[in-house]
C-alpha cells in the first residue's frame, strides 16, 4: 500500500516516541474525534517549519489507523485519560499523504498529481477488490465504490507551490484536485491538512471553502500543540544540565499564543539542549534567503521596518493575512504577512517583533548584503567605528556616525531618538559579533538606550546613551547618576559614550570616559 492504512506514520511516530526529548501533544486527538463524521470535519493547520505539524500528523496516522493494533504507542500519552480513547483508536481506515514527496525526475505538475493519482487508485483497487469500469476516471469512483469511510491526513499539502515546474494554471488544477477528491463526499470522516501556507482564497467560492483554517495569526483553538509553551520547556531543562530555561528564552522564545504566554522554537530547544549548546539550528534552511531579496527589491518600507526591529523597535502594523496565491510578495503587507506565516517575525497585539536572537542573527545578516545600498554601507563601516570607541576617539566616533546619518537614507533622518537609534544599531551592528548588544535595557534605575556586553574576557563593555537636541555630557552624567554601569559590574573596564545630536547645528557630538572597576573572582 503506498497510502491506505500504511504503516509508515506509525514507524514514523515510534521514533519520536524513542527520543529523549518529546512534549506529549496527544490530547489534540481529543479535540479533532469530537468532529469524525460530521459536517465540520475538514480543518487545515498551518505552522512555520519544525513547528511540530509533522510529528503530529504521524501521531494522528497511527492513532486512527486500522491497519495496526498502535495501543502500546500512547498507553503513557494523556490522550488514554479521555473517554474518546477507545472509540477511535485503530478504528479507521487513513489515507496518509505526504504532499512534499515528489517522485525522481519530476519535472511537470502533471507527473506529479498522475503519480499520486495511481498509487491511490491501486491502493482502493487492490485491498477492495474493485472492479474497473471504463466510466471510472476519478478517485472519488473508487472511493464510493469501496463503501467505506476514511480519515484523510494530509502533510504539507502546499510543498508543491515551491516547485519550479509549478505554473499558475497549476496551482488551480492542484486546488481543483483536492475540491474533487474531498469536498462533500460521504466517504469522508475527517480531514487533518498541514503546511506553511493558508489556503489560497481566490473567491468567495473558493474550491476549499469548506476547510476551517487555523495559522499563526488567527488560531487561539489548537495554538498548544505546535510549538513549546513555557511550562514544556522549563520542564524539559530539569532533566538537561545545559542551556538554562533562561538561555533558551533568549535564543528561541519570542512567539505568542493568545493568553498571551510565550512560545518556543520547538526544533531548536530540542536540538540544543540535545547538543548542550545554543546554535542557530532553524533558519539554515529554508524561505529565509528568498524573503531577504523581497526585502532588498521590492518595497523600501520594509527594509526600514526591518530596520528599526533590528534597532528592537517593534512595528505597529495591521496584517491581513498571507495565502498561497501571495507568493510573489509585492506589496509591504504581503511581506509582512509571509515573513510571520513563515515564523521569521512574531506578530502579537498589533505589533510586529524579531522573535529572538536566533532569528535576529540572520536580520542582521541581511542589512549587510550589498542589495541594501546605503543601509550596508553604513553597516560595513560599524566595525571601524566600534574600534574607534574602544580607542576612545570621541571625534572620530561623532564624525563616522555624521556622515551615515548624511546618506540618502531617508529613515534615518531624524525625527525623534527612535530614528536615533535606527542609525546608532547600524553604525554598531558588527559589535554583535563580539558583544551581546541589548536596548533599553533595565539597569540601575532606569532604561539605557544600548549595553554592549562583552562575549570575550578582556573587552571593555559599552554603555551608550543618545540625546537628541541636549549635550552629549547630560547623557554621560545620566549614566553615572542612574548606575547603569550596575549591569557590567563584573567586567573591569567599561566605556561610557554620550552621543548628542544638535538639530539646529545638524551635528553629532561624542564624548566617551573609561571607567575602571574592581572586580572580584
Amino acid at each position: 500500500m503506498y497510502y491506505l492504512d500504511t504503516n509508515n506514520p506509525v514507524e514514523l511516530f515510534k521514533r519520536v516516541l524513542k527520543n529523549k526529548i518529546y512534549v506529549d501533544k496527544s490530547m489534540l486527538i481529543n479535540k479533532l474525534n469530537d468532529f469524525i463524521g460530521s459536517e465540520d470535519c475538514y480543518f487545515c493547520i498551518t505552522r512555520p517549519r519544525r513547528f511540530g505539524k509533522t510529528i503530529n500528523a504521524n501521531m494522528l496516522g497511527a492513532y486512527y489507523t486500522q491497519g495496526y493494533d498502535t495501543h502500546d504507542l500512547f498507553k503513557d500519552l494523556k490522550i488514554v485519560q479521555t473517554a474518546s480513547y477507545e472509540e477511535h483508536i485503530n478504528k479507521h481506515h487513513v489515507i496518509y499523504i505526504d504532499f512534499s514527496n515528489v517522485p525522481q525526475n519530476c519535472n511537470s505538475y502533471e507527473q506529479y498529481i498522475d503519480s499520486i493519482y495511481k498509487k491511490m487508485r491501486k491502493d482502493l483497487i487492490d485491498y477492495f477488490h474493485i472492479e474497473v469500469h471504463e466510466t471510472d476516471d476519478s478517485l472519488s469512483d473508487f472511493f464510493l465504490a469501496s463503501q467505506e469511510k476514511f480519515i484523510f491526513i494530509i502533510d504539507e499539502w502546499d510543498s508543491i507551490f515551491y516547485e519550479d515546474f509549478m505554473q499558475e494554471k497549476d496551482k488551480f488544477e492542484y486546488l481543483k484536485f483536492l475540491k474533487r477528491l474531498l469536498k462533500s463526499k460521504t466517504y469522508v470522516e475527517l480531514v487533518y491538512m498541514t503546511g506553511v501556507l493558508p489556503i489560497a482564497k481566490y473567491s468567495t467560492g473558493s474550491e476549499l471553502n469548506m476547510f476551517k483554517e487555523y495559522n499563526f495569526m488567527n488560531d487561539s483553538t489548537y495554538e498548544d500543540y505546535f510549538g513549546f509553551d513555557e511550562k514544556e520547556v522549563k520542564e524539559l531543562t530539569q532533566h538537561f544540565s545545559k542551556p538554562s530555561y533562561e538561555v533558551l528564552k533568549e535564543w528561541y522564545d519570542g512567539y505568542y499564543k493568545s493568553d498571551d504566554t510565550s512560545l518556543f522554537n520547538p526544533r531548536s530547544v530540542s536540538f540544543a539542549l540535545r547538543d548542550g549548546v545554543c546554535k542557530n539550528y532553524w533558519t539554515e534552511t529554508g524561505p529565509m534567503n528568498e524573503i531577504a531579496e523581497y526585502i532588498e527589491h521590492n518595497v523600501g518600507a520594509v527594509r526600514e521596518d526591518i530596520v528599526k526591529m533590528v534597532a528592537g523597535i517593534p512595528i505597529r502594523v495591521k496584517l491581513k493575512g498571507y495565502s498561497a496565491s501571495d507568493l510573489r510578495l509585492n506589496s509591504r503587507d504581503e511581506i509582512l504577512s509571509a515573513m510571520v506565516v513563515f515564523g521569521f517575525l512574531s506578530y502579537h497585539n498589533g505589533y510586529l517583533r524579531i522573535p529572538n536572537f536566533e532569528l535576529m542573527e540572520k536580520f542582521e545578516a541581511t542589512l549587510e548584503r550589498k542589495s541594501m545600498g546605503g543601509v550596508a554601507e553604513v553597516v560595513e563601516n560599524s566595525e571601524k567605528i566600534l574600534e574607534e570607541t574602544i580607542n576612545g576617539n570621541a571625534e572620530k566616533v561623532a564624525e563616522m556616525i555624521e556622515l551615515a546619518h548624511d546618506k540618502e537614507i531617508p529613515f534615518i533622518q531624524y525625527n525623534d531618538e527612535n530614528s536615533m537609534s535606527c542609525l546608532i544599531t547600524l553604525c554598531y551592528l558588527k559589535a554583535r559579533d563580539d558583544y551581546e548588544v541589548t536596548r533599553e535595557d533595565k539597569s540601575g534605575k532606569g532604561y539605557v538606550d544600548f549595553l554592549f556586553k562583552p562575549k570575550n574576557y578582556g573587552d571593555p563593555a559599552i554603555i551608550l546613551e543618545l540625546k537628541y537636541d541636549k549635550n552629549a555630557q547630560e547623557a554621560i552624567n545620566q549614566i553615572k547618576e542612574k548606575n547603569y554601569i550596575e549591569k557590567v559590574k563584573n567586567v573591569r573596564e567599561c566605556l561610557l559614550v554620550g552621543i548628542n545630536y544638535d538639530k539646529k547645528n545638524k551635528e553629532h557630538t561624542c564624548i566617551i570616559e573609561k571607567m575602571i572597576q574592581e572586580v572580584y573572582e
